[in-house]
C-alpha cells in the first residue's frame, strides 16, 4: 500500500507487517523498514513476551486494514492506516485470547535517518522539559537524562507522558521540513513518547508506546490515532499542528488565564521567586539550622530585592520541613514550630510579599539519609501501610528509586485507599495554613504519577488511563482543600493536570544536557497557565549564564527565580558548593528591574497572549562551557519570542548582555540596550 500526498510518500508492506519508505519531496527519512506494532504481553506472574508485527504467519488485508493472525500466542492484531493531511494516521487494536494483559502497544516505531552531528540529516523536538531541539545523540547518550526503559520502580527521567514529558507528539525536522508524530488521545493516559538511538548509535528509533491499562485477558484498542504528517519550517510549525488538535480538545475544566476568576491577583504581576534553604546548604548538607533560621531572617533580603526591582517578592522555602528535608509525605508541622513559621508569614503579609513551600512529592519514606533520627520504621511495621505502595508485576513492593542519596522508602500509589489515607494525613495541615503557593509534586515531575502493577489497589493490574484519571481527582481534591493556595510540580504540569498546577518550576535548564532549550511549552500553553524560572539544579553553567536562563525564562513568560546561600550571595544554581563564581547581584537585580518594567508596559500581551512563531532574525552567539560534562552550550545574544493577543502582534528581544547588541530582522538593523527588551510591531 502506497500514500502519497502532496509530496509525502508512505509505503506500507502489510503482508510482511512492514513500513519500508517514509520521504517527503523526494527525501527518504527512514534509515531502514519498521515494524507496523509491537505488543508486550504480561503473565501472572510478572513475566513479560513481546511480539512485533514481523511475528504473525497470518496476514488479511484489505484497503487500509491489515489483520495479523498466528501469533506464538492467542492474540491477533488489526491495523488501520488512514489517509490524513500531508500523511497518515493509524490505530492498533489487539485482540486477546490469552490469560495474561496486553501491557502496552507500539504504534509504527519508525527508525529514521541520524541527527545532524551524527552523520545523519536530521533534528528531533522533544517536549522534554520543556521543549528541547536535538541534534547530536551523543549528548543524551552519555548524560544523567539519557533514555531508559521505563520500568517499576520508577524514575523520573523516562520519555513518559504525563510527566517528564509534557505533550503527546514529537518531531523530526530535516532540510527545512518536519515529520510530525503525535498520539491524539482526548483522555490524556500514559504514553512512552521518546527516541533513541539503535544500530550503533547512530539511526533514530522513535517511540509511541500506548499503555493499555487493561486486565487479563482483555482486548486493547485505543479510540484515538496516532497521527503522521509532514510539514515545512521550523519547529513551531509542527508544534502548530499539535496546538491546533490541543486547542479544538482542551482537557476538561481547562481556563485561558483571562477567563480564569480562581487565580490570585499576583499571578498576574511578574512576582519575584526567591528560593534558599533554612537548614544546611545542599540536599547532601548537614542539616543544622542556618543562617536564615528563624525564619524571619530572610526578611532584610526581601526588602532588598523587592526595593531594587519593584517587585512583589514569593519566599519560597527548602529544606524548612518538621521532619526532613526531601522525606515525603509528612512534612507538617514547619521546622522550628508553627509560631517561627507564622512570624515569617505574617512579616510578609504585612510588606504585601508571598510566601510557597517546596514539597516532595508521593515517595514514603522510610529512613532519612540526611537526618538520620528521622524515620517512618514504626509505621511500617503495620502490614497495612503497605498496601498504599506501588508495586511491580510480580506483586512485590521494591524500594523507591527516586532521590534516593536523602532518603529509603517506597512509592506510594494515589489510587489505593491506603495511599490516599496517608497523603491526606501528610498534606491536610500544609493545606489548613493556606500558603500562597504549594510546589506539593516536587519529584513528580510534570504532575505525573509512579508506575504500578498492584492487583490489590483500586486500579488495573497494568500501567494505563487510570492512572491519568485518578491524579486528575486527587487534585481536583487537593485545590479544594487548598483553596486560594496555588499548588505545582516539579517540571511544569503535563498538559492533564494544567488545571490543577497551574504555577510550577519550570526546568528548562535540563534539557541543556540534551540539546538546545526552546520554548515549546509557552508555545502551547502561555494562555492557560504561567511558571517560574525554577531553582535551576543541574544548570552547571558559568555564573555569567545566569543572565542568559533570566532572558530565557523571561522570553517564555515565566517569572525569574533567585537561588540565595545561607551566606547571602546569589548563586548560578540550586546545588552550587563552588562560590568562586557566582552572579552579580548588582546585574541581575538591574536586569530583572527592567524586565519588570517592559512587563507592566505590555502587561496585557504578556500575561494573557497566546505565543506565535517569531520571524528569523541574526545576532552574535555566545558559548558556555557546561561544567557537569565538558561540553559547550551555544546560544543567540539576544533571545526573541512573539506574542498576540486581540489582533495585536509583538516579537520581543530579550539583551541579557551588560553592553548593546545589535539585531537584523526584516530588513533592518537595531540595536538592544544592555539588559533590556525592546519589542518589534508584528
Amino acid at each position: 500500500m502506497q500514500l502519497e500526498k502532496n509530496g509525502g510518500n508512505f509505503q506500507f508492506d502489510f503482508q510482511k507487517g512492514l513500513i519500508s519508505s517514509v520521504s517527503y519531496n523526494g527525501i527518504e527519512v527512514c534509515a531502514q523498514e519498521s515494524n507496523l506494532f509491537g505488543v508486550r504481553l504480561t503473565d501472572k506472574e510478572g513475566k513479560t513476551v513481546d511480539y512485533t508485527s514481523r511475528d504473525a504467519k497470518r496476514v488479511v488485508q484489505k484497503d487500509g486494514t491489515a489483520e495479523y493472525f498466528d501469533f506464538p500466542e492467542a492474540i491477533s492484531v488489526t491495523v488501520f492506516v488512514t489517509e490524513a493531511e500531508n500523511g497518515f494516521q493509524m490505530r492498533v487494536a489487539v485482540k486477546n485470547d490469552t490469560d495474561k494483559i496486553v501491557e502496552h502497544v507500539d504504534v509504527c516505531p519508525l527508525i529514521l535517518k541520524p541527527f545532524v552531528k551524527n552523520g545523519g540529516i536530521g533534528k528531533m523536538l522533544f517536549p522534554y522539559n520543556e521543549g528541547v531541539l536535538v541534534d547530536d545523540n551523543d549528548l543524551r547518550a552519555t548524560c544523567h537524562l539519557q533514555h531508559l526503559e521505563p520500568e517499576y520502580p520508577s524514575q523520573g527521567s523516562f520519555g513518559v507522558f504525563p510527566n517528564m514529558v509534557c505533550s503527546q507528539f514529537l518531531a523530526y525536522l530535516f532540510e527545512g521540513h518536519g515529520l510530525y508524530i503525535g498520539a491524539h488521545d482526548e483522555q490524556r493516559g500514559p504514553k512512552g513518547i521518546d527516541y533513541y538511538a539503535v544500530d550503533g548509535e547512530k539511526n533514530i528509533k522513535v517511540e509511541i508506546r500506548l499503555y493499555s491499562g487493561k486486565g487479563y485477558g482483555e482486548d486493547f484498542a485505543p479510540d484515538y490515532d496516532v497521527v503522521y504528517r509532514f510539514f515545512d519550517g521550523e519547529w513551531q510549525d509542527g508544534a502548530d499542528i499539535y496546538k491546533q488538535w490541543f486547542y479544538q480538545h482542551l482537557p476538561a475544566g481547562l481556563k485561558k488565564v483571562r477567563d480564569n476568576n480562581d487565580l490570585p491577583d499576583w499571578y498576574y504581576d511578574f512576582p519575584l521567586i526567591l528560593t534558599y534553604p533554612v537548614r544546611g546548604y545542599h540536599d547532601m548538607d548537614e542539616m543544622t539550622p542556618n543562617a536564615f533560621f528563624p525564619y524571619v531572617n530572610i526578611l532584610p533580603y526581601v526588602d532588598k530585592f523587592s526595593q531594587a526591582t519593584g517587585v512583589k517578592v514569593m519566599v519560597l522555602l527548602m529544606h524548612w520541613e518538621g521532619t526532613a528535608p526531601w522525606a515525603p509525605p509528612y512534612v507538617w508541622p514547619p521546622f522550628g514550630g508553627e509560631e517561627e513559621f507564622g512570624k515569617l508569614f505574617d512579616a510578609l503579609k504585612e510588606r504585601g510579599h508571598l510566601l510557597g513551600v517546596y514539597c516532595s512529592g508521593f515517595s514514603f519514606t522510610e529512613q532519612s539519609n540526611v537526618l538520620p533520627a528521622y524515620d517512618c520504621k514504626e509505621l511500617l511495621k503495620d502490614k497495612e501501610t503497605f498496601k498504599a505502595f506501588c508495586t511491580g508485576r510480580d506483586g512485590k513492593v521494591l524500594r523507591s528509586k527516586i532521590c534516593e542519596g536523602q532518603r529509603s522508602g517506597y512509592d506510594l500509589c494515589m489510587a489505593s485507599d491506603k495511599g490516599k489515607e496517608i497523603l491526606d494525613e501528610a498534606y491536610g495541615p500544609l493545606f489548613k495554613r493556606q500558603l500562597d503557593y504549594a510546589q506539593i509534586l516536587d519529584q513528580n515531575h510534570g504532575g505525573g504519577q509512579y508506575f504500578c502493577y498492584s492487583r490489590e489497589h483500586n486500579h488495573p493490574p497494568c500501567v494505563g488511563p487510570w492512572m491519568t484519571l485518578e491524579m486528575k481527582k486527587l487534585l481536583a481534591g487537593w485545590n479544594e482543600q487548598a483553596g486560594k493556595t496555588l499548588l505545582g510540580c516539579e517540571s511544569a504540569a503535563s498538559e492533564p493536570f494544567m488545571q490543577n498546577l497551574l504555577f510550577s518550576d519550570n526546568r528548562f535548564e535540563l534539557t541543556h544536557f540534551l540539546g538546545k532549550a526552546v520554548p515549546l511549552y509557552a508555545y502551547l500553553y502561555h494562555e492557560f497557565l504561567h511558571n517560574f524560572m525554577g531553582n535551576q539544579v543541574c544548570a552547571l553553567l558559568p555564573a555569567e549564564s545566569f543572565l542568559y536562563r533570566i532572558a530565557y525564562s523571561f522570553a517564555a513568560g515565566d517569572m525569574p527565580t533567585l537561588v540565595l546561600s545561607p551566606a547571602g550571595c546569589l548563586l548560578s544554581a540550586w546545588g552550587q558548593r563552588d562560590l568562586s563564581e557566582v552572579p552579580v547581584e548588582e546585574d541581575v537585580l538591574a536586569f530583572i528591574k527592567n524586565l519588570r518594567k517592559f512587563y507592566l508596559e505590555n502587561k496585557e500581551i504578556m500575561c494573557l497572549g497566546n505565543m506565535i512563531k517569531p520571524l528569523a532574525y541574526k545576532t552574535d552567539e555566545v558559548t558556555y562551557l557546561n561544567t557537569a560534562c565538558g561540553r559547550a552550550y551555544t546560544t543567540e545574544q539576544v533571545v526573541s519570542t512573539a506574542y498576540a493577543l486581540d489582533g495585536e502582534k509583538m516579537q520581543i528581544f530579550v539583551n541579557f548582555n551588560k553592553e548593546d547588541k545589535t539585531v537584523e530582522w526584516q530588513g533592518e538593523t537595531f540595536i538592544v540596550g544592555a539588559l533590556s527588551v525592546l519589542k518589534k510591531k508584528l
